[in-house]
């Protein structure tokens, strides 16, 4: 029987994190007996016919993951757009025996693969009328089975919580917007950062929020007439409340309320006319489409290839889009999601702009609102007098994002009328009585800062000390204490709430918010500084991959996490790993020993490089050392073997887009409900998660629901399920079974 062929074809514009879907949906075929095929230049290719389409083996695709664009290549073909060129396509491609094609690009590219889809049995007809093609031939063809991944940096589909590309995006607006404001505040400077988006402002809203800009100017709310006078307003009271510097970041498609753009350069402008200075304008152009894919955009997207594969293997249903909703894999109606994105547009040029802010969903608009807070120079609210005093501590181990996470919790509070206290030293600075008033403009610059300005400790302080804790919470009439983060930090919690029965003092309601690169904390899928240590882990394999180039050569990786193997498997499947070990499957002897058996005879085959992920609790024996002994002594000279430890470059750096974002959403949530417990006189203690997307806040009395106190990790751990793709694409050895994703959910 004659293997089922796929096509696999990048369209439109390039965005990163594409290879890692050519790179799965090829390997995810090889596994399943399929043949893939890669149609280079997109549309272009698949008219074109010829050696732009290609078979693709397993060496195809090695040692793409980290690289930006896409390997077989992009490009818009008018001809493709003409029943001729439609036609020329469905030869090409049925000659060959393909009629299951994965797409991979934005709404246009997804729109004309639908077209294809629907058009296939009349061109069929056509071909072989005109006598291009055997009866025979459309008939063991006769319809064409699609599916989509969305490649866009845009972040612009409808229905998908994020785009292939978007979050590498991100991290270039990022670290464009954290170079710039060091420059403009050495010069009491305003900078205008034109970004892109021409109807999704997704990228300018959330650089503006992570990287804690001034003005924010996006297309599907454009701003109220006069508004020349409110950011010269805006701008002018930061610089009188002593800042040095103001960011403005505008969406390339953004426009007035009367539909005329508004460019970087009439902001510029607006600016000098209206504050007497002089400003800048960045431009960051194709800068946001290049570079190498965050971790999120090799993961995530090795998911999507993944998926998107079997969906054409084992289904011969409608077409759809395979995209991510809450942290999941979704599957979408294609051309339905298309028009749902198409809408939008329509609903910013007939003025519905609140339809368009929706219609991009809740957390959309939620961030709109947070931004206005976290912008404004000035508290936003006017209150009466003080409502009460919470103060803030860090406690744990250090986590990348913990500054962003207080910032905002200092200025939630101090908008919402409450006075904020920073405890520094972590518990031990609540038991000595080191507490510091924090005002809006203390928290000014630490929106991007790495490290904890008000320092974090793992201390839990003794039962004698408790009675020095009550009393500087008495004394400093503190009315309620927020905790960000680890395990350490809810473990304090639930000692304060036992000991109401002797102080008093703690009788006051106490909110823990997730902090922790080890990404085992109750409730939450993700932690505050994860995704940040993620990013470093892929780093630094990439390096150590390049090292290996020139010699054949076994790396045995040990990363950080504890318990939670979540961030070794995250990273391997980032990276590439050939092998993982976690804390949560351990290792045998057994295990070791076929493992070291494939190891060889990669090498044996002309492997120059294998990489294994450790989980630093993977073992109590069988740690790093012993695990590159044992492949040392039985690769027998075939090749070298290397440890690299990362150790703590894993909780240092300046927090990711991402750790900033959920920092703000988590510390938002966390403070409503904080409010809401001290408006009505109570003192509950609650911890604050993020579960599917959605953020809630639990009682911590029920802590033990979501975590278990034997292992201490959570009862759901919704990332053990992709270990098998980790194997299926990056070990041609592997034979298991290929499974649809356990987090695959209908939509």
């Amino acid at each position: 029987m004659e293997s089922v062929k796929i096509g696999v074809l990048t369209s439109g514009g390039d965005a990163q994190g594409m290879n890692a879907i050519v790179r799965a949906v090829v390997r995810t075929a090889l596994h399943e007996g399929a043949r893939p095929f890669a149609i280079r230049e997109g549309w272009k290719g698949a008219v074109e016919g010829g050696d732009l389409i290609q078979e693709m083996s397993w060496s195809d695709v090695s040692d793409i993951l980290h690289r930006g664009g896409t390997i077989i290549g992009t490009a818009r073909s008018d001809r493709f757009r003409e029943r001729e060129g439609m036609r020329e396509a469905v030869k090409n491609l049925v000659s060959l025996g393909i009629d299951r094609l994965i797409s991979i690009g934005g709404d246009g590219t997804l729109t004309g693969t639908d077209e294809l889809r629907a058009e296939w049995p009349s061109l069929l007809a056509e071909l072989v009328e005109m006598g291009e093609i055997e009866q025979d031939t459309a008939d063991r063809h006769p319809l064409l089975h699609i599916a989509g991944v969305v490649g866009s940096i845009d972040n612009d589909l409808v229905g998908t919580d994020m785009t292939v590309g978007a979050d590498s995006a991100l991290h270039r607006i990022i670290d464009a917007i954290d170079a710039i404001s060091s420059t403009a505040e050495s010069h009491r400077r305003s900078f205008v950062i034109e970004v892109m988006g021409r109807h999704c402002g997704y990228l300018a809203l959330m650089s503006a929020i992570a990287g804690g800009c001034d003005y924010v100017f996006v297309p599907e709310r454009p701003p109220a007439d006069g508004w020349e006078t409110d950011m010269c307003r805006v701008l002018k009271e930061g610089r009188d409340a002593g800042r040095r510097d103001s960011i403005i970041i505008v969406a390339e498609g953004a426009t007035d309320r009367n539909g005329v753009a508004i460019t970087s350069e009439r902001v510029k402008a607006v600016l000098e006319e209206g504050l007497g200075e002089s400003a800048r304008v960045t431009m960051l152009g194709h800068v946001q489409r290049g570079g190498s894919p965050s971790a999120y955009d090799r993961w995530m997207p090795t998911l999507l290839g993944y998926s998107a594969a079997l969906e054409l293997l084992q289904s011969d249903g409608d077409p759809v889009i395979i995209g991510t909703r809450r942290n999941r894999l979704v599957r979408l109606p294609l051309m339905s999601s298309v028009e749902n994105t198409r809408a939008v547009k329509k609903f910013t040029a007939a003025g519905d702009f609140e339809a368009a802010v929706a219609a991009r969903g809740s957390s959309y608009t939620e961030m709109l609102d947070v931004f206005t807070t976290l912008a404004s120079p000035v508290p936003t609210k006017k209150n009466g007098g003080p409502r009460g005093r919470i103060a803030i501590v860090h406690v744990g181990g250090l986590a990348p994002g913990m500054n962003v996470a207080a910032r905002a919790a200092v200025r939630f509070g101090i908008d919402r009328g409450y006075e904020m206290v920073g405890i520094e030293g972590g518990l031990p600075g609540l038991v000595h009585g080191d507490l510091v008033p924090l005002s809006w403009s203390d928290v000014e610059a630490w929106s991007g800062l790495g490290g904890a300005q008000l320092g974090t400790r793992r201390t839990i302080p003794s039962v004698d000390e408790f009675y020095d804790m009550g009393r500087v919470l008495e004394d400093n009439r503190i009315d309620g204490l927020l905790i960000i983060g680890g395990l350490k930090g809810y473990e304090a919690a639930e000692r304060m709430r036992e000991e109401r029965q002797r102080f008093s003092a703690f009788r006051i309601p106490i909110m823990c918010v997730p902090a922790s690169i080890d990404n085992n904390l109750p409730a939450s899928e993700l932690s505050i500084g994860t995704d940040t240590a993620l990013n470093t882990n892929v780093e630094v394999l990439n390096r150590i991959k390049q090292s290996a180039s020139a010699s054949r050569r076994c790396f045995v990786s040990e990363t950080m996490g504890r318990n939670c193997g979540y961030l070794a498997l995250m990273s391997g499947i980032a990276s590439g790993a050939e092998q993982i070990y976690l804390s949560e499957t351990g290792i045998t002897l057994n295990q070791l020993a076929k493992d070291t058996d494939v190891m060889v005879d990669a090498f044996k085959n002309g492997r120059s490089l294998y990489l294994v992920v450790r989980n630093e609790y993977a073992s109590e024996n069988y740690t790093t050392d012993f695990l590159a002994r044992i492949f040392e002594e039985e690769g027998g000279g075939l090749f070298d073997v290397r440890q690299a430890v990362i150790g703590h470059q894993q909780q240092g750096g300046n927090p990711s887009p991402f750790d900033r974002l959920l920092a703000v959403r988590l510390v938002n949530a966390a403070m409503r409900t904080l409010d809401e417990t001290m408006s009505n006189g109570r003192d509950d203690c609650s911890y604050v998660g993020m579960a599917k997307g959605s953020i809630e806040c639990h009682p911590l009395s029920h802590l033990e629901e979501h975590w278990d106190p034997a292992t201490r990790l959570p009862y759901n751990q919704w990332w053990l399920g992709l270990q098998d793709v980790a194997y299926i694409v990056s070990n041609p050895h592997h034979h298991g079974p290929a499974h649809v994703l356990p987090i695959l959910e209908d939509v």
